[in-house]
């Protein structure tokens, strides 16, 4: 499909993977197409009923925010031309669909490994860490995550029952310095987020009071 040599490139949203220590990216996932639509939702987090009067204004912390996309995932196109998508003629989606599924997956060496120091007698085994996820909408929005719903349905398959068209439903809670230690890599991109949300809410203009239809607080 040609397009206009001067129309604007495409910014994709998608989720990156990265190593919490080094910060270096294990895996990028871009959307194959921006969702319609996204669903945020904020928890405030305040003092509850049944404390001091004095604290009835007092924050405890940023809002718990959660997030919820649709993403459609379609190998139609790409069945077109076979010649050029080897990976969709012989598995459809599969592979983009499991990028998706590993993120909730511990690693298998790390499975392994693990049932290796229960074999041998370790008494604690400390739990599985995975890669930090980031959400990124925008440069404005660089979010470290925690996938908290995943469904799946695959509406379309090819002749070996490759699934070839599905919709995947991602739902994730923004982790912030309630969930993280304040030196973490996820820490550092919270804020970052926090300070931009600050940024642009300075550049949203305040209207006069007769707006709303008062010339002063009473």
């Amino acid at each position: 499909m040609s397009t206009f040599p001067n129309s604007p490139k495409l910014v994709k949203g998608g989720l990156v993977l990265i190593d919490p220590n080094t910060s270096s990216v294990i895996r990028t996932i871009a959307l194959q197409y921006n969702p319609d639509t996204l669903t945020r939702s904020l928890q405030i987090k305040a003092i509850t009923e049944g404390g001091d009067r004095s604290d009835v204004m007092r924050l405890t912390g940023p809002p718990v925010e959660t997030i919820k996309i649709e993403v459609e995932i379609d190998a139609t196109d790409q069945l077109e031309f076979p010649d050029q998508n080897p990976n969709a003629t012989e598995l459809g989606i599969f592979p983009q669909l499991a990028a998706l599924e590993t993120i909730v997956y511990p690693a298998n060496s790390q499975i392994q490994a693990n049932n290796r120091l229960a074999n041998s007698g370790t008494l604690e085994i400390i739990p599985m860490e995975s890669p930090l996820t980031l959400f990124i909408w925008s440069k404005n929005r660089v979010l470290p995550v925690r996938l908290t719903d995943f469904s799946i349905t695959e509406e379309a398959f090819d002749t070996a029952l490759n699934p070839i068209r599905a919709k995947v439903s991602l739902g994730m809670r923004v982790l912030s310095v309630n969930d993280l230690p304040f030196d973490h890599k996820g820490t550092s991109l919270f804020m970052s987020y926090h300070q931009q949300k600050e940024a642009l809410a300075a550049r949203a203009r305040s209207g006069p009071l007769d707006v709303l239809g008062i010339s002063r607080i009473p």
